[in-house]
């Protein structure tokens, strides 16, 4: 079998093994080369404003139907509520079954947590507090924080009012239609450098870390990605299978983009591309551009399912036998919390952090047990989201008649059940 070393995932696959080596082999070199996925994640939250502005802008205006926007908005979001909540459920009932904090020694947790909970004082609020941060400050600002959900708000507004204008906001319409495939070229120059990301973020996990840290906390990880396997594969394969699309093939079709999740832990480095390869497989833009960045915020599936395994492992750690009615309010906690989660290295921690900092009942020193392995947890839970949200965009667009397979999928079979 050809090896075809110019193909992206190849590459990727390259940097990942090559990174783990150098890691393992040289742990001081490989901790300090954090900065090349540092790099790379900046260099794609660059575009990420923009491609969502001019892809929302562009479909509301291309659409013109407000009454349909504003159905698929309402749609998309009981969806996520109702599979985000599926997700912490689950999550819960298999920390119950599994019960791997027992026999933990909760002493043996050690690394400095205080700025997890810090940024997590920062960033807790109300949900008033929440519904203000969605509104930014002004116009620019909104870009410049480099945060979704304004940016989202100020598209739907603008694509609103440019599809107002009819003809004369043509010409404006296709100004924005050119600029996008501009923004999406910068995307595929900086996907280029997706491998030395990979190797660089691989190579500072198992450096600063070590592989034996995998040991000692091997059954929460084992637990963890057990469970979001199974997540993927019932649950959210059950809904493609309902809607008429393959979770695998589905899965084969966007590994690029799990490649590069896998690499830099964060989905949100994926975002741009797996725009553009959602649109290719047939939803149509407006959908893409609702759904998907909408459900970085409020359908985060992975994160969902770590944040309930996580805080019951402490509990479990420490001792502390949760009532049914308390587990309960924990979930209702992590309904809330687990909204603003964002697709970022190390959100989940720092949200865990705000979960326990408003539940007593579990010891929030307690986050210093899995400190070592989360870098290892955050890639299943990226991947998990980025799956989740990619099947989110496809119901979306089938229950809306948005959905029209692009020949290239079809030549593929990727949509057939």
């Amino acid at each position: 079998m050809k090896i075809n070393f110019k193909s992206l995932t190849t590459q990727v696959i390259l940097g990942i093994l090559l990174g783990i080596s150098v890691g393992f082999v040289f742990p001081e070199i490989g901790s300090q080369l954090k900065i090349i996925a540092d790099i790379f994640i900046k260099l794609v939250k660059m575009v990420i404003a923009p491609i969502i502005f001019l892809t929302i802008v562009i479909g509301i205006a291309g659409m013109g139907d407000l009454k349909k926007v504003g159905k698929i908005g309402g749609k998309a979001l009981l969806y996520f509520e109702i599979v985000s909540t599926i997700a912490l459920a689950i999550g819960i009932i298999v920390a119950n079954i599994i019960k791997a904090g027992k026999g933990i020694d909760a002493e043996t947790g050690k690394g400095d947590i205080s700025q997890y909970t810090e940024k997590a004082a920062e960033t807790s609020h109300g949900f008033m507090d929440f519904i203000l941060s969605i509104i930014p400050d002004s116009f620019i600002g909104a870009f410049a924080n480099g945060e979704l959900l304004p940016v989202l708000l100020l598209a739907i507004l603008f694509g609103a009012s440019l599809a107002h204008l009819g003809k004369k906001g043509k010409p404006l319409l296709e100004f924005f239609e050119k600029t996008a495939e501009v923004f999406f070229g910068i995307v595929n120059i900086i996907m280029k450098v997706s491998p030395y990301a990979a190797f660089g973020a691989m190579a500072y996990t198992i450096g600063e870390f070590g592989v034996e840290s995998l040991f000692y906390l091997g059954k929460l990880m084992g637990s963890v990605y057990i469970t979001m396997a199974l997540f993927i594969v019932f649950v959210l394969g059950g809904i493609a299978k309902l809607f008429g699309f393959n979770i695998f093939k589905f899965i084969a079709y966007i590994k690029e983009e799990i490649l590069i999740v896998v690499g830099t832990s964060s989905s949100e480095a994926a975002l741009p591309k797996m725009m553009e390869k959602l649109e290719r497989y047939g939803c149509s833009k407006p959908v893409v551009g609702l759904v998907l960045p909408t459900g970085y915020s409020f359908n985060l599936d992975g994160t969902s399912i770590y944040l309930s395994m996580a805080a019951l492992f402490i509990a479990q750690a420490y001792g502390v036998d949760l009532s049914i009615w308390q587990q309960i309010t924990l979930l209702a906690i992590l309904m809330l919390t687990s909204k603003g989660a964002a697709g970022v290295t190390g959100s989940g921690f720092v949200t865990l952090a705000a979960t326990l900092a408003v539940f007593p009942s579990i010891p929030v020193e307690g986050m210093a047990l899995i400190l070592g392995v989360d870098r290892f947890m955050s890639e299943a839970r990226a991947i998990t989201n980025l799956i989740g949200n990619g099947v989110a965009t496809v119901v979306i667009s089938k229950t809306e008649g948005e959905f029209k397979p692009t020949q290239e999928v079809s030549n593929k079979k990727q949509i057939t059940a």
